[in-house]
Order: structure tokens, then sequence, then C-alpha cells
């Protein structure tokens, strides 16, 4: 009788499931899935473009890089954005979440993006809340490097720069 069992189950005439194992599925948040699937704004601008600034970040403890890029208008407001991130799931999911929340702001709108209100928005476990935080940190890179651009483009040095909108950039 086991033997029957046993060839029945490995045949999959056991029982109505079509495979004899349960099949076990990591689950993610319907909005992690939809913008894994269908990612927002893939690509990039010209890095030398004066109105483009780029922010690359990275993890090293899972190795996920993110570049995020915003285009700006001549009224400092952000027109565009594109990214293009090497990692999981949740990193591709909150990196076109942030250029989705970035188009049509400006510099002290965007910066007041933090990785928990994306981390909230795609219902991330703590095991990938680095993703959300690389978001941040993309954006709050691209904001620096698109002042650094500009300030040189006026003559003036990087020490001009606001130092309560880029706190936290870098460390």
């Amino acid at each position: 009788m086991l033997r029957q069992t046993t060839k029945r189950a490995f045949l999959g005439l056991a029982s109505q499931n079509p495979t004899p194992f349960p099949v076990v599925s990591r689950l993610y948040h319907p909005n992690v899935i939809d913008h894994y699937d269908n990612p927002r704004n893939v690509g990039s601008f010209d890095k030398n473009d004066p109105n483009v600034g780029t922010g690359l970040v990275g993890a090293p403890q899972c190795g996920d890089v993110m570049k995020l890029q915003v285009k700006f208008d001549g009224s400092g407001q952000i027109i565009d954005a594109k990214f293009k991130t090497f990692g999981c799931g949740s990193a591709i999911a909150a990196s076109s979440v942030a250029t989705e929340w970035v188009k049509g702001k400006s510099v002290e709108e965007v910066l007041t993006i933090k990785n928990s209100q994306i981390a909230k928005h795609l219902s991330l476990p703590p095991v990938k809340l680095h993703c959300s935080m690389l978001a941040e940190d993309a954006i709050k890179a691209a904001i620096k490097n698109y002042k650094e651009k500009q300030d040189k483009a006026n003559g003036e040095t990087v020490e001009t720069i606001d130092s309560t909108y880029l706190h936290g950039i870098g460390s």
C-alpha cells in the first residue's frame, strides 16, 4: 500500500493539487509587485547636463546599487526623473516610487520625502527597509549634485549650499 501511495503521489494522482508538494511563495505587497512588474521612469539622462542631478548610492550589505537622476526646469522645479537599479524587487520598487514622487516638486519639497514614507507606501518588511533608505539617499545625492553644478555655473563654491537641506548626505 505504501508503494501505491508513493507512486500516486509521485505521479500527482494523490490529490487535486497539480504538484505533490506545497509551493511556498514569498509574499510582497501589491504596490511592490506593481512597481517591480511595471517600473516607472527607467532610464537615464545625460549626466553632464547642468539641469540634471545624479545620485548614485549603494548598500554593501546586500549589493543593491541605485542611480536616480532628476531633471530641473529653469525655475527650480523637477520636471522629470529616471532611475537604474541593480538589486532586489524592493529596491527597484523603491526607486520607481521615488521617481514618481519627486516629479513636479521643488528642491525643498523633495528633501522632505523620507524613507519611512516610501517603506510605508510599499509595506516593506524590516529586512527590506534599507531599500527605502537607498531611495531617500539617492534623492539627496541627486539634489546635492544638481546644487553643486548650479553653484559651479554661478561661480560659487560648494560650501555655500544650505546645509539644512543637505543634512545627512554622505553620512
